[in-house]
Order: structure tokens, then sequence, then C-alpha cells
């Protein structure tokens, strides 16, 4: 039975311009190659808790919805199958569960080492169906807050997988019961995972952030606009009443600052297009960001992606760039489940 905890904020990278610097919720193996942006991986809904006589049933009800954004894919299904024997008494003692993080494509059982969010059972493997798996470590059945310390250890077994693999991000705190209900998930959802694989291979996500100093470009629109510079002379050098002048400088000012910011974001997207295979824009945080976008990039375009971010950040250089990745495509997959126990409709 899988249990989410509400998704925990994006990440709030250290960044540099055009460069590295680690972002959001990163910890562990391997130091990220650039920094920023942020996500919204995969979600889980949360079922309601079984009482204590239907401990012999499984999830008997997956129903799940996949979108691959930019490509306009959308799977919807219901699957149901019949109860399963009652959960083995090893299991019930331990009180364990299995924290899934992500799924991927492997035909044999993998480990990746003692990564995991916990430390009394910190061995990351997979629990394979086919020629699919989900990448598990095992987890006290218990609420798991989203501190920092398990939202990094989450990241880093994404990030140490992603090396080698094509993966599917499932949310923070996506966690299930037993073995057998993430061989059943991996079962019903098949063909929405291998469609989502498919289309995400050998592709990477990269967050840009650009941010300005509003004061800063205000005192440049002052300058180059001619009647705010006339209006902003007249408002400095009346000697009554200043109220109506101001409101017009400030619904003026707004306006500026308005089409300039969406004048640069509508430049940085098409710049990046061609080296790029998808692009989202997030909304952006506070006055000083004018822009917080995600782009799919192809693993074999990733230099030429970091050259064009290079090139750009030293045209304005009025402007700061927080760059991050290579990230699992968080922005670029959304899943959805719902899960039901037997009986339930």
């Amino acid at each position: 039975m899988a249990k989410t905890p509400k998704q925990p904020s994006g990440r709030k990278p250290t960044g540099r311009t055009a460069a590295a610097a680690r972002p959001r919720a990163v910890g562990g193996a391997r130091p990220a190659k650039r920094t920023a942006g942020a996500a919204a991986p995969a979600r889980a809904a949360r079922p309601a808790p079984r009482k204590k006589d239907e401990d012999d049933t499984a999830v008997t009800r997956v129903t799940h919805e996949t979108a691959v954004r930019g490509t306009e894919t959308r799977v919807e299904r219901v699957v149901e199958r019949a109860p399963r024997p009652s959960i083995p008494d090893v299991d019930r003692a331990a009180g364990r569960g299995r924290y899934v993080y992500c799924i991927i494509r492997a035909s044999q059982p993998l480990k990746f080492g003692a990564i995991g969010m916990d430390e009394q059972w910190p061995e990351v493997y997979t629990i394979n169906f086919k020629d699919m798996a989900a990448v598990v470590s095992e987890i006290p059945l218990a609420p798991l807050d989203s501190t920092r310390e398990n939202v990094l250890a989450h990241e880093r077994v994404n990030e140490t997988v992603m090396r080698d693999h094509t993966v599917i991000p499932m949310s923070f705190g996506t966690i299930f019961k037993t073995r057998e209900d993430i061989v059943e998930l991996l079962r019903s959802a098949y063909d929405a995972f291998a469609d989502v694989l498919s289309k995400m291979q050998d592709k990477l996500e990269y967050g840009l952030k650009v941010l300005w100093d509003r004061d800063e470009i205000v005192r440049t629109i002052e300058q180059e606009d001619e009647d705010i510079h006339r209006l902003k002379t007249e408002i400095s050098s009346q000697k009554g009443s200043t109220y109506f002048a101001r409101m017009q400088y400030g619904r003026l000012i707004d306006g500026a600052l308005q089409q300039r910011s969406e004048r640069y974001v509508a430049e940085f997207l098409q710049r990046l297009r061609d080296v790029s295979v998808a692009s989202r824009v997030n909304r952006a945080i506070g006055d000083k960001m004018i822009m917080n976008a995600a782009f799919l990039v192809q693993r074999d375009q990733e230099p030429a992606f970091d050259r064009r971010i290079k090139e750009i950040a030293s045209t304005f250089d009025k402007l700061t760039f927080k760059y991050t990745g290579p990230w699992p495509p968080y922005n670029f997959v959304n899943i959805r489940l719902k899960l039901e126990r037997a009986g339930q409709h």
C-alpha cells in the first residue's frame, strides 16, 4: 500500500552565474555538473488506512494517469486483481515498508549500494517485473518527514541511478508496504511506464533561473524611456502634492518592467530551442527572479546546451543566471497513482 506525504518544496540552488552550484535537495554521491531549477515528480494519492481485519488484502485497483509534458502523451487505466495471501509475519514484525525512488528499465536485479533513506536498512536495490524495475530501499512503516536530510537522500539515489539509466522519478515519500504491492504496481502500470521511459530515453533535465537587480533596471528604464524620464523629473521638481503623478509613474514603471521581463524570457527560450527537446516555464518567485524554467535536453546535446547558456549569460551582464543539472525529468513527467483496497469502488 502506498503512502505518500506532501511533496516538498522545490530546490534552493546556491547558484553562480551560468555555472554550477548545488540546487535544491541535492546531496550525496557526486557533485552536480551545474546548478538551478525545480521539479514536479510523480505523485501518489494517499489511500485510506487499512482496518486490522483487512491486512490480508493487497492493492486491488491501481488507477494511473501518465503525462509527458511537451509530447502530448496521456494514459489512463484501471486494473483489478484478486486478493493475495496474508502478509508474511516477518514483514509485520519488522514493521518495514519499501520506499520507491524511481522506475527504470532493468531485466535483472540490480544493487546500487548503501545510499538509501534509512541508516538501519541503507541498501538500495531493484524490485523487478519483466524488464521494468522499481528502485527501492527498506524503511520503517511510519510517517516520513520531509527534512532536508531525507530529501537529500531521495535526490542522492535518483542522481546515482540516472548516471546509467533513464529514470521516472517518484515523488518524495512514496512508500509501499510489501514487495508484492510494488510488483503489482509495475505489472498494472507497465504500458504507461514503458511509454514514458521510451520518450525520456537519454534525456535529462536542466534548470535555469534568471534574476535581475530591480532598482538597477528601473534606473535604466528611467534613462531610456522619455515619458518616464519626464514624469520623474516633474515629480522631483514639484512643490505641491505629487500623489497622482507618482501613481502614474508607478504604473508606467510596472508596465515597462513586465515588458522587459517578457522580452528577455522570450529571447532566452528562442535561443535555447535548438539545443533542447522541450522547455517549461514555471512561476517566478519574488521581485528579483524574471525566469524560472526547466529544459529537457538530449544527452548528446549537453555540451551544446552548456555553451549556449554561457553565451547568453555573457551577453546580458546585468542579469544573473543560475543553472543546475542534470536532473531526472521532474518537470516533464507527471504520474498520478490512486491505490484502493479490495471491495472499494
